[in-house]
């Protein structure tokens, strides 16, 4: 059965799901505004953001929340990390891949997570020690044992386009033994797929803790690894991720580390 903390995320991924969808048909009319260069965010990412941090304060009051639109609030060992629409270039261009993402951080390690896409009533939970699931569905990563053949999921950040040079040398250099290379603009759905084998590996630099918090747990949960560019276990602080079963996670690190910059390699 799902822990009442995965229950109470459930309810509030889907909440925002809700508002995503409703929003889909009017998407020329919403106000759109640039965070950063080629960082956008909508007025549809803030009320989702809110719906989801009122479902869960309403449950957990005393917890601290940190949402990629709203920032930190409050303090303590036990965050909830918010991603309220990841595919955010995709959702404003009316590209039908993009989701909701929830976990709880305690001490910088994920113990609950839900990853919720919308549009295929797809959804994704974890919790540390007892699996990972969709939609009820005990998941698992997948058994290739090698690059060649695999499938690998990518992307190229919109922030860090100053190590695109490094990151075009490991997509090559993987590409000559891999199946292919997909790169479908939500780093959350794509370790959620990491985690149900539909994809075999994933590589991204530069991710932020709500790109990757609950979707590191799904895949650990459903048997596969994280780690960053050098090999370390763990969510990495530099946001430069490796994810997969054990065997990709081992063949993939050294290519990747091969064209890796040195500040790419740092903790």
């Amino acid at each position: 059965m799902p822990r009442p903390a995965v229950n109470v995320a459930a309810r509030a991924a889907r909440s925002a799901g809700n508002i995503l969808l409703r929003y889909m048909n009017r998407i020329e009319g919403l106000n759109v505004v640039e965070k950063d260069r080629m960082d956008f965010a909508s007025e549809v990412d803030r009320l989702a953001e809110a719906e989801v941090i009122k479902e869960l304060k309403r449950a957990y009051p005393t917890h601290a929340f940190l949402g990629e639109e709203s920032g930190l609030q409050g303090k303590g060992p036990l965050t909830w990390v918010i991603d309220p629409l990841d595919g955010t270039h995709n959702y404003l261009r009316g590209i039908p891949h993009f989701c909701v993402s929830i976990a709880l951080v305690e001490r910088g390690e994920p113990v609950y997570g839900v990853i919720f896409d919308p549009l295929r009533d797809e959804l994704y939970t974890a919790s540390k020690g007892d699996g990972a699931y969709l939609n009820d569905r005990r998941m698992r990563v997948s058994k290739r044992e090698e690059i060649t053949g695999a499938m690998i999921g990518t992307g190229f950040p919109y922030r860090q386009r100053t190590h695109l040079e490094a990151q075009l040398g490991m997509t090559q250099a993987l590409l000559k033994d891999a199946e292919d290379i997909r790169r479908s603009g939500s780093a959350a759905l794509d370790l959620a797929y990491v985690a149900a084998g539909r994809l075999d590996g994933y590589f991204e630099l530069g991710l932020k803790p709500w790109d990757m918090a609950a979707g590191c747990l799904l895949v650990r949960e459903a048997g596969g690894i994280y780690c960053d560019f050098s090999g370390r276990d763990g969510m990495p602080e530099s946001g430069n991720l490796i994810a997969g079963n054990h065997k990709i996670v081992q063949a993939m690190t050294p290519v990747i580390g091969a064209h890796a910059t040195p500040t790419m390699l740092r903790a």
